[in-house]
């Protein structure tokens, strides 16, 4: 149950596809600034994120459900703003991640830019859409979703493919690459594994959670 925790505790932090876009939006975009940025921003989710599991878990204890709002009665006037506000959340950030799908889905199928027009993106976005809404129907266990989700992309964003990155980064510096950079690798591929680890272990337990 641990890794499951784990696991489920990785989906807090899967909005590294962003990142580009973030730093190239960014209004004087120095790697000072943009340092700044992912500290204050990564150590108030942190705040958020503990914050209220430590309440939920007080509350509720062992018997807190996937969705925590779903203990509440549905009589609780807070708990029924709290789940509007929830949905208001979903609402406007779905599209970040999902524009990050669809980008990474068209990159992977190697579609040139100028080939990614309206009507093949709207196309796109209907097939994803419809799919996801689909497995949404079918699987209602929000807590399966999120120990799945981050057994699987969310390890592979946070160990698998920064360390894949960076060695191929290093590797492509050839003499240039320090002694340092060098090192670097061995510990991102040290991690790495770690999270395929964890990953597997905390899918087997997901699935077995059902």
């Amino acid at each position: 149950n641990a890794f499951i925790l784990i696991c489920m505790l990785s989906t807090a932090y899967m909005a590294h596809f962003n990142a580009p876009k973030f730093y190239l939006e960014l209004e004087n975009n120095t790697i000072a600034r943009w340092n700044t940025v992912v500290a204050t921003s990564f150590s108030i989710s942190i705040l958020f994120f503990i914050g209220i599991a430590v309440m939920g878990f007080a509350t509720f204890g062992g018997a807190s459900n996937g969705f925590i709002l779903n203990n509440y009665s549905t009589k609780d006037t807070l708990m029924g703003f709290s789940r509007a506000a929830v949905a208001f959340a979903l609402v406007f950030t779905y599209p970040l991640a999902f524009v990050g799908c669809r980008d990474g889905i068209l990159e992977m199928l190697k579609v040139p830019s100028e080939e990614r027009t309206d009507a093949k993106l709207n196309n796109l976005t209907y097939i994803i859409l419809g799919v996801v809404t689909a497995v949404a129907i079918k699987i209602t266990d929000l807590s399966f979703i999120m120990s799945f989700g981050g057994a699987t992309l969310g390890n592979a964003l946070i160990y698998v493919y920064p360390a894949i990155m960076l060695k191929s980064t290093v590797k492509n510096l050839g003499d240039d690459a320090t002694t340092a950079q060098k090192l670097e690798v061995y510990l991102a591929m040290a991690f790495a594994a770690l999270g395929i680890g964890m990953g597997c272990i905390g899918t087997k337990q997901a699935i077995g959670s059902l």
